[in-house]
C-alpha cells in the first residue's frame, strides 16, 4: 500500500483524481472483511465513483493546551489523533475527496488561525463544529484515544449520535473495518449524545481508534505502520458507506 500512497498537492487536477481511482481498483487492492462476517459479506471496491468531490471533515481531537487522554506510557492522545487523521486525510484526498481539517498541527481550532491556550472545552468544541458547517461537507468524522480504568479494554470503536440513521450505518460501516483490518475486539458501533455529532448539520461520528491505557495497544498506536493501517480502515469504512 505504501508503494500507492502520491503526495496530496499532485492530485489537484480531476483526470489525476480518476487515474489514482483506475489505479486502486485496477491493482485489486480491497479494504477486505476479516471479521465475523467474513463468510457473507462481499469485498467491496477500494474506493468509488460516489467519493469523488465529496467534502468531508476530519477533526482530530484536542490539540494545543488540551492533551486528551494521556497513556500507560506517556503517550498523548492529541499526537496519535493527528497523525491518524493526517494519514486518513492523504487517502481521501487521493480518491478526490475534498478534505478540511479543524486542525492540521498540535493547537486548537481558532477563529484567527492562531494557537489558543485559553479555551473552554464548549468553545473548543463549538469551533470544530463551525468548521464543519461553514464547510457545507457531506459528513464529519472526529478522530480520539480511548482510555478506561482496566487495562485490558481495547480495541477501535466508532459512536453516532442518537437517532441519526446515517450516522448509525456510517458508524457501522467504519466499525466494520477497525473489526477486520486492526483487531476484532468485538465492539460494535454504539449511540451516545456528543457535542459534536449533536450540533453538526452532517452525519458526523466520533472513532476512537484504540485504547491508551492498555498497554499493548498503546505501544501499537505509537507504530507509524499501526496508524496507517487505522487510517485504511476508516477511510475503508467510508468508501463502504458511499458505494
Amino acid at each position: 500500500m505504501a508503494d500507492l500512497v502520491i503526495e496530496a498537492d499532485l492530485l489537484k487536477d480531476d483526470i489525476v483524481r480518476l487515474l489514482i481511482v483506475m489505479l486502486f481498483v485496477l491493482s485489486g487492492i480491497s479494504p477486505g472483511i476479516a471479521g465475523p462476517a467474513a463468510g457473507t459479506s462481499s469485498e467491496k471496491p477500494a474506493t468509488s465513483l460516489e467519493i469523488i468531490n465529496c467534502t468531508v471533515v476530519i477533526d482530530p481531537g484536542h490539540g494545543g493546551a488540551d492533551p486528551g487522554t494521556i497513556g500507560y506510557r506517556g503517550t498523548l492522545e492529541k499526537d496519535v489523533a493527528l497523525a491518524v487523521s493526517s494519514r486518513l486525510a492523504s487517502f481521501l484526498e487521493q480518491a478526490g475527496v475534498k478534505v478540511v481539517m479543524t486542525r492540521g498541527k498540535d493547537q486548537e481550532p481558532d477563529d484567527s488561525g492562531k494557537e489558543s491556550l485559553s479555551l473552554t472545552k464548549t468553545q473548543d468544541l463549538a469551533r470544530r463544529v463551525a468548521i464543519a458547517n461553514q464547510s457545507k461537507a457531506d459528513l464529519v468524522l472526529s478522530i480520539h484515544l480511548n482510555h478506561f480504568s482496566d487495562r485490558t479494554e481495547y480495541g477501535a470503536q466508532a459512536f453516532y449520535q442518537h437517532g441519526s440513521l446515517t450516522g448509525k450505518r456510517l458508524a457501522q460501516c467504519i466499525q466494520t473495518q477497525l473489526n477486520g483490518l486492526l483487531v476484532d475486539s468485538g465492539r460494535q458501533a454504539l449511540a451516545g449524545d456528543f457535542f459534536v455529532c449533536r450540533n453538526s448539520q452532517m452525519p458526523a461520528v466520533i472513532v476512537e481508534v484504540g485504547f491508551l491505557s492498555h498497554p499493548e495497544e498503546e505501544l501499537a498506536l505509537n507504530d507509524p505502520a499501526y496508524q496507517t493501517r487505522a487510517a485504511w480502515a476508516i477511510y475503508s469504512g467510508l468508501v463502504n458507506y458511499f458505494y
